[in-house]
């Protein structure tokens, strides 16, 4: 097969992974035109239609399903094929791309990976989950790390670790002498949240909706940082994962006594599992996931210093209800 077609193969399954011409560009480095253009002339040399257009996306044909089942097979070996020289010509050289949703999970998976393949080159996207998977289904990124799993036959999901939830509040406010609060304690209580979509947020809210309580929020925040430092002013009170809680001496992280928590997953195409570096980066997740589980020790707070670690609700006694 010439290299004409061989370009208008590549075109025709880059789209049809995709799901539009503008998305099988950017995943391909070439303009829409050329991409439109390779699969009208596939159709056009040989009689077919392979897509059907639909608005600015297009879907598969009966003929066009199966040419891709085909097309998939001839591009999953090229990259093998790749990943192979790679791997030989040195130890394991290349691009590892990673989506995240913030550096705290993230960081110390790219520490243990960069420890065993130092000349491997790693880069960083920061979005939401949305921006994170699309990134992934597109490869765009050969691996994210988000706070869910995620329903989809094509990906493969990887659990990391559990984060259980802590309250913060500002060193002044009366629940800040607590060792652990309930949710019944929040009732009425203004917050600084994170915006509609955030994984923390969702578990709040049907914990909060589970227990029957209602909080106000007063204030919506798009980051964690911006979350914190709201409550260091006295805003109102904010809710974060423990493990990307960093000291602050304005604020004060109190374990909920639920057990409301994020998951963090790692996650791949189920078809790139076998690519060298992706498979490697895994091992660098199952191997960090160990080390925590070995490491595990009682929770504590920022009060203890150590932020990092994944905390729980201590085992005592519950405490007071909070001073007027």
């Amino acid at each position: 097969m010439g290299t004409s077609s061989s370009a208008e193969l590549k075109a025709f399954d880059a789209a049809a992974r995709a799901g539009s011409m503008s998305a099988a560009a950017r995943l391909l480095g070439v303009s829409q035109p050329t991409i439109s253009a390779h699969v009208a002339s596939l159709e056009q040399r040989f009689g077919v239609e392979l897509f059907h257009r639909r608005g600015r996306g297009v879907v598969l044909t009966e003929l066009g399903a199966l040419l891709h089942e085909a097309t998939h097979r001839i591009t999953r070996a090229e990259e093998q094929a790749e990943q192979l020289l790679l791997s030989a010509r040195s130890q394991y050289q290349g691009h590892l791309r990673i989506g995240a949703i913030g550096p705290y999970n993230v960081t110390p998976v790219i520490r243990r990976f960069r420890a065993a393949y130092p000349r491997v080159q790693v880069s960083v996207s920061m979005g939401d989950s949305r921006a994170v998977v699309q990134g992934v289904r597109d490869q765009q990124q050969d691996v994210g790390v988000l706070l869910h799993a995620v329903d989809d036959a094509h990906v493969h999901c990887l659990p990391y670790r559990r984060q259980p939830l802590v309250v913060l509040a500002p060193r002044t406010h009366p629940i800040a002498s607590r060792e652990q609060v309930a949710l019944t304690d929040l009732e009425g209580l203004e917050f600084v949240l994170r915006e509609h979509g955030s994984g923390t947020r969702a578990v709040f809210e049907t914990g909060l909706a589970a227990a029957g309580v209602k909080v106000r929020c007063s204030l919506v925040m798009g980051s964690r940082e911006g979350v914190k430092e709201a409550v260091a002013q006295g805003l109102g009170l904010g809710v974060v994962a423990s493990t990307a809680h960093a000291p602050d001496e304005r604020v004060v992280a109190i374990p909920v006594r639920e057990d409301l928590a994020t998951h963090v997953h790692v996650i791949c195409l189920r078809e790139r599992l076998q690519a060298s570096l992706i498979a490697r980066f895994l091992q660098a997740v199952q191997a960090e996931r160990e080390g925590l589980s070995c490491a595990a020790s009682p929770a504590s707070t920022d009060r203890a210093n150590s932020p990092g670690a994944p905390t729980a609700p201590p085992s005592r006694k519950p405490a007071r209800g909070p001073r007027s």
